[in-house]
This record gives structure tokens, sequence and C-alpha cells, in this order.
């Protein structure tokens, strides 16, 4: 199954062969202005159904939109970030939230693989505080904040081994300084590839640094000036 705006705008023609659509995404919003152009014509009904991105979830004002669907909407859940289940639920509370903005009301229809999980029900059933102590569970058990502080230590490479050791390298030095200086508290996940694991030709190795006040440690044995050094990062891929 694809998730290509493309592909959906060919699987929904196919079906409605009639249909009149347009596309909200990278390759159709280049150009200056494009993004008003394609506002302009789905608001004056020259086209029945607008498919797009996430970009369409937030700031747009559609009071005729009366159907939304999202197609795969527990893609985001996968992601290795423990604010994962926070941004889906997010964007799919904003995607909601472009249907039934006038008195024509509105149906939001989300495409899962996975319909029991907490995040699809509580954004199906607009239940943010059935979220909210649900995630607040979760990030208790694993220790994520706000219960625990997070630096993020990121090492590049052009050499993927030598990015590899280094990270590998620094991960025992600190483990040891843990030990020597007594931060009980305070423990390390990695080292491990990024998510994203080579940018701009650079290998990407991370180290998660997590406890009560992990900077303490950081601060004291700074790693040097090639290492990236994240305090509460907001993203952790």
């Amino acid at each position: 199954m694809g998730t290509g705006t493309q592909q959906v705008e060919s699987a929904l023609k196919e079906l409605l062969p009639d249909v009149r659509t347009l596309r909200w995404d990278r390759d159709t919003t280049r150009k200056k202005g494009a993004h008003w152009k394609i506002m302009d014509k789905f608001s004056s009904h020259q086209a029945d159904v607008l498919i797009g991105t996430q970009m369409l979830a937030k700031g747009l004002d559609l009071p005729l939109v009366t159907l939304v669907g999202v197609v795969l909407a527990d893609s985001g859940l996968n992601l290795p970030d423990f604010r994962a289940a926070e941004r889906t639920f997010q964007v799919l509370t904003q995607v909601a939230g472009r249907a039934g903005r006038s008195p024509l009301g509105g149906e939001v229809v989300l495409q899962t693989f996975d319909p029991d999980h907490y995040v699809i029900r509580a954004a199906a059933g607009h239940d943010y505080k059935g979220f909210y102590k649900q995630e607040l569970e979760y990030r208790r058990e694993l220790g994520y904040p706000p219960f625990l502080k997070i630096v993020r230590l990121e090492i590049r490479d052009k050499n993927p081994k030598s990015a590899e050791k280094k990270a590998r390298i620094y991960t025992a030095t600190l483990q040891g300084w843990i030990k020597k200086e007594g931060f009980q508290s305070t423990y390390l996940v990695g080292p491990t590839p990024a998510y994203f694991s080579k940018i701009r030709g650079e290998w990407r190795w991370q180290i998660l640094v997590k406890g009560p006040n992990p900077l303490a440690l950081i601060s004291g044995h700074h790693p040097g000036p090639e290492w990236i050094v994240e305090v509460d990062p907001p993203v952790i891929l």
C-alpha cells in the first residue's frame, strides 16, 4: 500500500472516475503563491477532494468540508521517538478539526492497522483526558519526561566505522563517570545509529543520557566540539 499523495489520488480516481481532485504536497506547492492558488480553487468548488500531507492539518479554515479521511493514521506511531504518540494524537485531532466547521456538520474516517491503539481510540473519541492519562503512565514506566530529563549526544562522521567507534568510546567513558561520581539514577540508552542514520554525507550515532539531572554529568565531562549536545531534545530521531 503506497502512502504518497499521487498514489492516493490515482486510487481515488479508479474508484470515482469523475471526481475532481487537487493535491497539496511538496511537489505542488514549490512555487510562490501555490498554496493560495490551491486554496482558492478548492474553496470555489473547482475540485471535490483535496489530497495532501500533514501540511493540511494546521491553520486551514475550510468551513464547507464535511468529510476528512486519514490514510495510515497510525504510521507515525512506529517512529522510535518517545513523543511519537503525542505527535500522532496532535496531528489526528488537528486534521479532524478541518471537518464540521459549519452547520453542515462533519465526519472523520481514520484508516489504521491498529484501531485499538490508545492514541487512535483517543483521537477518534476526542478524548484528551484519556490520552493524557495513558501517555503519562507510559512515560512514567519508561522513564521519559516529565519524570526524568534527557540529554541527547550525537556524533557525526563521514566514515561510518569511525562514527560508531567514537560513540562506543564515549559511552564507555560516560559509564565510568556514572559509577565513579555516584550518578546512581542516571543511565544511558545507546549508543545506537540515529533513525536518520546519514545526513548530508555524514553518519550519525547517538547516546541518550536519562536521569534527574543528566546535564550535571555532561557539564563536568564535555565530549568535545565535534559532538552535538541537546538538552530536552524535541526529537530523538
